[in-house]
């Protein structure tokens, strides 16, 4: 299955004579994984919006990283989702793809979803290509634990090789990993992939969180505003009655 690029921009124009990277194959059917744990709910974009910074941050996926330009398809991996800082998204559009001669570095970040149909190249010639890369982080997300022979995963390049990521389980049954990276934790939490904040503890925030929030904030301006209001007519009915009382007065202070 094709999934969408995370990436809302429109696609920067061909320049003739311009090496662009082809795009990538049609996935296989099975990998409508990738889709429900990155994309059906939002969570590259969230990622995105954490992470900030959209002229240097990529935040994206289908399509190539490439060392060079002397591109084997054969070699080449397209990864699920990739991170990379300080980089130039407009050369990644144009180049359709990553090419780490271009940007200057590898990526900081890959993720792969397991499927039946991936799981087997994801923990063999994929791993070995993005270490062969210098991609500093790579992680699996297994939402059954069948494809990759764990939940979770992660690997840390360590003098140019990976290393894994100590993966712990929590309370419930989640297992967690956290990303030097990105900064985050990342958790398998009953079957679906979380990314959460070392200093709140709490999930990043998404769409859903901010406009409940953006709500909240309104609706707590709104009871603000109708207490001022209140308090401002009983403060008039106040001054209005105390004007009756000393008018009183003086007109009885008058009769005598």
């Amino acid at each position: 299955m094709t999934t969408a690029n995370t990436n809302t921009s429109s696609k920067a124009p061909r320049t003739p004579g311009r090496f662009r990277l082809p795009d990538i194959p049609d996935r296989e059917p099975d990998e409508v994984t990738q889709y429900d744990q990155l994309f059906k709910d939002g969570r590259s974009r969230d990622l995105a919006f954490h992470l900030g910074n959209p002229e240097t941050t990529l935040v994206e996926a289908d399509r190539w990283i490439a060392p060079d330009t002397a591109f084997d398809k054969r070699r080449a991996r397209y990864p699920d989702l990739m991170v990379a800082f300080g980089v130039d998204p407009e050369a990644y559009r144009a180049s359709n793809g990553y090419i780490v001669e271009e940007q200057g570095k590898a990526p900081d970040f890959v993720l792969e979803v397991a499927s039946e149909s991936t799981g087997e190249n994801d923990v063999g010639d994929k791993r070995d290509y993005y270490e062969s890369l210098g991609i500093l982080e790579y992680w699996r997300f297994d939402e059954t634990g069948e494809h990759h022979g764990a939940k979770l995963a992660g690997d840390l390049l360590a003098d140019g090789r990976y290393e894994p990521v100590e993966i712990r389980e929590l309370a419930g049954g989640a297992l967690q990993g956290y990303s030097q990276a990105l900064g985050l934790y990342l958790r398998w939490e009953a079957g679906r992939l979380v990314f959460y904040e070392p200093g709140t503890g709490d999930p990043i925030a998404t769409l859903e969180s901010e406009r409940a929030r953006a709500d909240a904030e309104r609706e707590l301006r709104a009871q603000a505003e109708a207490r001022a209001n209140s308090e401002r007519e009983s403060r008039i009915q106040a001054e209005a009655r105390n004007r009756e009382l000393e008018e009183e007065l003086r007109r009885l202070r008058g009769s005598e």
